[in-house]
């Protein structure tokens, strides 16, 4: 098996839309597995250091764009998806984008905003796909993402060598599909942080060493990559963002809407949206999402 330096060339050159803590360090492992790579950030100097890794630094999302053959946006939300698409006047990436050249939309966004970006780029030629990752920065680093894809099959299978270079792609259903497994995960996630911070913090509070008991239940029902994982960072108070506060409450917020648009009731999800909405409101927004356990903490008068 060829390692990621050995590997020849491609011959499609990709772009990438958005360096930030996810976008870099996929734009780092796609230029090392030979792919020519076209980036732009809105802060051009977060996308320089790639330059490093032969990547091309852009000055707008139309000068990247252009002669790519597969685009990747990995921005922030839905509404900047589409400015960086559409709303940028000439500067767009619309304008740069060829007539049968794919884009994979890898942000986080809602699942009507991703049919919407596909139709619409479906007038002027250009086939999308949504492929929301979950893994967070050291998924990306070391190529284990979980990447979720909706949009036409003969697309993903297009995309697969994209994707193997960064983690494990599953196609999951038509456009907007991608988004509705990553709103599932990000669901299961938000849910999952609040259940291990309260029950670790009833342990401390009780009396009991909650790594001690972390390690107890280890292998039982309650294992999970939460407890294992953002379990520690509560044990060790280490909440320095991996995946911050804020992008989770956002994803929380997009699955209520999505959920109000299918006629579905989604109590927990409500519940747990309050919670983050006040650790926001008591400026935890730039910790990690494990970072629930510090407003868990505060409401109950706790260091």
């Amino acid at each position: 098996m060829p390692t990621l330096a050995t590997l020849p060339p491609s011959p499609l050159t990709l772009c990438l839309l958005g360096t930030g803590n996810m976008g870099l360090p996929m734009a780092r492992r796609l230029a090392q597995a030979g792919y020519p790579v076209r980036v732009w950030n809105r802060t051009q100097a977060k996308a320089e250091v790639l330059a490093a890794d032969g990547a091309v630094i852009c000055a707008t999302p139309r000068q990247a764009c252009t002669g790519a053959d597969i685009t990747l946006s990995l921005l922030e939300n839905g509404d900047v998806v589409e400015q960086v698409l559409f709303g940028l006047g000439a500067d767009s990436a619309c304008h740069g984008l060829a007539s049968g050249s794919l884009v994979i939309d890898m942000a986080s966004i809602q699942p009507r905003q991703a049919r919407a970006h596909a139709q619409r780029l479906q007038t002027q030629g250009v086939r999308h796909l949504d492929a929301p990752v979950s893994g967070g920065t050291v998924g990306a680093e070391a190529g284990t993402l979980a990447i979720m894809v909706g949009g036409d099959v003969e697309d993903a299978a297009q995309a697969a060598p994209i994707f193997n270079v960064l983690g494990r792609a599953t196609h999951v259903g038509p456009h907007g599909s991608g988004q509705l497994a990553k709103l599932a995960n990000q669901m299961i996630v938000g849910i999952t942080i609040g259940a291990v911070a309260e029950a670790l913090l009833l342990c401390e509070q009780g009396g009991a060493d909650p790594a001690k008991v972390r390690e107890a239940i280890t292998g039982g029902f309650a294992d999970s990559r939460i407890l294992q994982l953002h379990g520690q960072r509560m044990v060790q108070r280490n909440f320095a963002p991996g995946a911050r506060m804020g992008v989770q409450l956002k994803d929380l917020r997009n699955a209520q809407t999505t959920a109000a648009e299918v006629g579905l009731e989604v109590p927990i999800t409500d519940f747990f949206a309050q919670l983050y909405t006040s650790a926001v409101e008591h400026g935890f927004d730039q910790l990690d999402h494990s970072g629930l356990f510090a407003e868990l903490a505060r409401r109950n008068g706790l260091q």
